[in-house]
């Protein structure tokens, strides 16, 4: 199949792209709930999902025990190239798929509840998952775990809105991709302070079926029910097919974007 980007002149306006930096969760309950969403979908979930590039785990590189906490299925614990690594996954969805294809120990636990012993880390990773958590509380569980010198490394993935006109009316069909603005720092609390950031672009490429799969990994289409699911898949169909052109089967290049943030502690 032929690989081809829709002309933006053939879009009516729309509002904005997003200029928060981050999702807004009216209160803690609700942020629990949409994490809860994950507990299941985790085979469709490790599919469709990109990887992270390699400039990403090379942050990391040296230290010698690291846990990937929120592992999920394990998209980036599979490139972490550390000597010892374990993952840590609320879900047990998840966390069969990640054991089922890593052999490294598996703990269910959280950022704010790692059950791990004091200063037993180098190192921590997050990826597409410090939103979800009690930031105050993570912050200070990960200033038990890790050892003097030990780092955070907080990570998203994020279809690139601002890349083309086409992939921010996707975002806002698949609820998707529009939460993060270009630019945007994480929240942390005392004692961490960012020592580095990462910004990198590039794409992944994907079938419309794939776009499909990919929508139903997102936390709103897993917490709604048939309706809802209804709506977005004909909203979708529509979009690729009757607006774009596009042909089942057919290679899209969709353009990502990659924050990754290097916490330290300000005393270390």
């Amino acid at each position: 199949m032929s690989t081809r980007r829709p002309d933006p002149r053939h879009f009516p306006s729309y509002r904005k792209a997003s200029t928060k930096q981050g999702p807004g969760f009216r209160t803690a309950a609700q942020r629990t709930a949409s994490a809860q969403a994950f507990r299941r979908g985790a085979s469709t979930y490790h599919d469709v999902r990109p990887g992270y590039p390699d400039e990403v785990t090379a942050l990391i590189a040296p230290a010698h025990t690291v846990a990937d906490i929120g592992a999920g299925t394990g998209k980036l614990t599979e490139s972490l190239p550390n000597e010892r690594v374990i993952a840590l996954e609320p879900s047990a969805d998840m966390a069969g798929v990640l054991a089922s294809r890593l052999h490294l120990p598996v703990l269910r636990a959280t950022a704010e509840n790692t059950a791990l012993a004091d200063a037993s880390l180098d190192a921590a990773c997050l990826a597409q998952t410090w939103h979800w958590v009690d930031v105050a509380a993570a912050c200070a569980e990960l200033d038990r775990v890790l050892a003097p010198g030990g780092k955070i490394l907080l990570v998203w993935n994020t279809l690139d809105v601002n890349a083309e006109p086409w992939v921010l009316r996707l975002s806002r069909i698949m609820h998707s991709g529009d939460v993060h603005k270009p630019g945007f720092y994480p929240d942390y609390t005392a004692p961490w302070s960012l020592e580095r950031e990462l910004r990198l672009t590039w794409e992944h490429e994907l079938t419309p079926e794939q776009l499909h799969q990919l929508m139903h990994t997102r936390s709103y289409w897993l917490r709604n029910g048939e309706a809802i699911h209804e709506r977005m898949t004909h909203n979708l169909d529509w979009y690729l097919y009757e607006h774009l052109g596009y042909t089942p089967g057919q290679k899209l290049h969709i353009p990502y974007r990659t924050d990754a943030f290097v916490l330290v502690r300000e005393s270390d």
